[in-house]
């Protein structure tokens, strides 16, 4: 059994180099960056009448906007497909099932033309309703096709006003379909109120909040995101874990996804040969308000039922995301009489204590992230058990025996000295 310390030495060593972008093997790892497809970022920017306030560097919201925009479109990377989305631009009207269909795509994404966007932008006068839910998903079909990465970035100055279409709903139905969508929110002057919404909406797709008061502040954040899209990235591979290990899918090293009702158990199956050590993180996260007090738990199980190892964590509500992992080195075999050694089967059991907040929804479940790496293990993978030690017991054993011999030494000096005194 590997000790906690230990097992948080492997869990920081894991998450330093998936932060590092160490890639898995070609044509091994799921979840593996292409770099083949372009990156796609939709720009989707409320243009509704409260637009109009000054309170942006002595110029209206509109025009820091604008300005930002087509600074922004200057310093757009070439390889990404950049579009450009509105609501609340054309129905000036008090009709509101007409003013929350007001959402239109200003600029198609796809390779980006910067005069033809600038001039569309120019266009753009403050109008109508705040449509947030039915905009994001527009944007989402606006976003369809291709393994790149793909990224909205939501400018809002106010709340949703065509409730109860949800956004914050709408981003969990986007993120719960497993298609790498991320969505970044950027509230200009907001409100405590509309900071919970964006905040909430973001969070739903591992996505950014920002507060924004300044036009350089507005720029400067929308550039960080579009170039962030251009980035190298490890999309998750969207998997279902089973209730059982005997049907739980099995997984190769790589990063997967997948959603986990409350109260619900998931399990997956990992193929370790001899001599290989498994290393598996979990993280879930709370994309809706939930109860304070929550854990996430990690199991190694054996396909009998032993329990190998187990990982473990625990939140008091100030984070919104929770994680731990494990190691298990499967020690090498002599029994194998020239015979390539079989592999054997580890389950993987996740296990989250979140509870839902009254009135709630449950469902789809919280998102789950699991990252999983089948290594060569140390020569001696059964060291790497021994009391968390490895090979530490080495230097444990010179300290010891340095000690002894140090005591040796002053016992004899202390006496000497003893002995002098009395002689003098």
């Amino acid at each position: 059994m590997i000790t906690r310390k230990r097992l948080a030495a492997g869990v920081c060593a894991l998450l330093a180099a998936l932060t590092a972008g160490i890639a898995f093997p070609a044509g091994a790892a799921a979840g593996e960056p292409t770099g083949q497809a372009a990156p796609k970022v939709d720009l989707v920017l409320d243009v509704s009448g409260s637009m109009r306030a000054r309170d942006i560097d002595g110029q209206s919201r509109m025009a820091a906007a604008k300005q930002a925009f087509n600074e922004v479109l200057d310093a757009t990377p070439e390889e990404v497909e950049l579009g450009i989305r509105t609501l609340g631009a054309d129905y000036p009207g008090d009709d509101r099932k007409t003013g929350c269909k007001d959402t239109a795509q200003l600029y198609p994404v796809g390779p980006l033309d910067r005069t033809e966007a600038k001039t569309a932008v120019a266009t753009l006068t403050p109008t109508g309703w705040t449509p947030i839910g039915p905009a994001l998903l527009k944007a989402a079909d606006d976003l369809e096709g291709g393994d790149g990465s793909k990224r909205i970035v939501l400018i809002s100055d106010g709340e949703d006003t065509c409730a109860p279409l949800d956004p914050c709903e709408v981003a969990r139905e986007i993120a719960a379909k497993g298609i790498g969508l991320t969505i970044d929110t950027l509230g200009l002057v907001p409100t405590a109120k509309l900071s919970r919404q964006l905040s909430c909406i973001a969070e739903a797709t591992g996505g950014t909040y920002t507060s924004v008061e300044h036009q350089d502040e507005l720029t400067d954040k929308v550039n960080q995101l579009v170039d962030r899209a251009a980035d190298p990235v490890v999309t998750p591979v969207a998997t279902e874990g089973a209730d059982r290990c005997t049907a739980a899918p099995t997984l190769k090293s790589g990063l997967y996804s997948d959603r986990e009702e409350f109260g619900q158990q998931r399990w997956y199956r990992v193929d370790v040969l001899p001599g290989q050590e498994l290393r598996a993180s979990v993280s879930v996260a709370a994309d809706r308000a939930v109860n304070p007090a929550y854990g996430v738990l990690l199991r190694a199980v054996t396909v009998k039922g032993r329990e190998i190892v187990r990982g473990e964590a625990a939140g008091n509500g100030r984070t919104d995301v929770i994680s731990t992992g494990l190691r298990y080195p499967e020690p090498e075999r002599d029994d194998t009489d020239g015979d390539k050694p079989a592999a054997e089967t580890v389950c993987l059991a996740v296990t989250h204590s979140f509870s839902a907040a009254s009135g709630v929804k449950t469902t789809p479940g919280l998102p789950l992230e699991l990252t999983v790496d089948v290594v060569d293990g140390p020569s001696r993978a059964g060291d790497v058990a021994s009391f968390g030690l490895g090979r530490g017991w080495w230097l444990l054993g010179a300290l010891i025996l340095t000690g002894f011999l140090a005591g040796l030494v002053w016992g004899w000096l202390s006496r000497w000295r003893v002995a002098v005194w009395r002689t003098n």
